[in-house]
């Protein structure tokens, strides 16, 4: 059920790489029972060309968006380093007070710099110091301890045909240091069928990740409490 329309909303920062369909599910999703008392803040990529920001930008009410890409970074700042950059991701994100960060097909590994100020440990000149750490969780193509990283369907797809494995699945988890190794949220099991397609398996395992990223986000927002007196 919705929490009182007097309780301020609950914010999302979505951070994305693409085409923006898990970010789309998320924007469907919010102040319905699905996803209530909810609104994205900020949506941020680290591709100018992310089809997603359309989706921010044209959605009803409009998405504040962002836009911050590694190389570009540091061609503009010499000297700095992948870490300085993902500390500069982490102020974009803390400036919007989020409650809850969801990484919905971000394809850039996080230091522990960004997490460090997402978990107050480290405070940036200049920005409001983070009270309580701030959740983040990511959606991951695979089950919990397989895949690790990138290519996960491509990996788990040729490893079914290899007879290695029988089924995959997908997962949203709490981000930690450990790439695709936080606590899983939301585990579903997909099946790869024999003689599919790889594109047939990956749309019907896509399908699925809109539903669960929804999930994780309820489940974290309500396991944790966070709302906006949190902050």
């Amino acid at each position: 059920m919705s929490s009182p329309s007097s309780a301020p909303p609950r914010r999302l920062v979505v951070l994305i790489s693409g085409s923006g369909t898990n970010l789309q599910a998320l924007i469907d999703a919010q102040n319905t029972e699905s996803l209530p008392n909810c609104e994205i803040t900020l949506v941020l990529s680290n591709r100018k060309a992310a089809y997603g920001l359309v989706r921010a930008s044209t959605a009803t009410p409009s998405i504040p968006t962002t836009y911050l890409a590694l190389q570009p970074f540091l061609k503009a700042n010499p000297g700095k380093t992948r870490e300085d950059y993902d500390v500069e991701v982490a102020r974009l994100v803390i400036r919007a007070k989020p409650d809850l960060v969801v990484l919905a097909g971000w394809m850039h590994i996080m230091s522990e710099g960004f997490l460090d100020v997402l978990n107050g440990i480290r405070n940036l000149e200049g920005e409001e110091p983070v009270k309580r750490a701030i959740p983040v969780i990511n959606l991951h193509p695979a089950l919990p301890g397989a895949f690790d990283g990138a290519s996960a369907i491509e990996r788990a797809y040729e490893a079914f045909q290899k007879g290695e494995i029988s089924t995959s699945g997908v997962m949203v988890h709490r981000v930690v240091k450990e790439v695709d190794r936080g606590q899983p949220l939301i585990v579903r099991e997909v099946e790869i069928k024999q003689g599919e397609p790889i594109e047939e398996f990956e749309k019907r395992l896509h399908t699925i990740e809109w539903e669960i990223i929804v999930q994780g986000a309820k489940k974290v927002l309500d396991d944790d409490g966070l709302s906006a007196d949190s902050r």
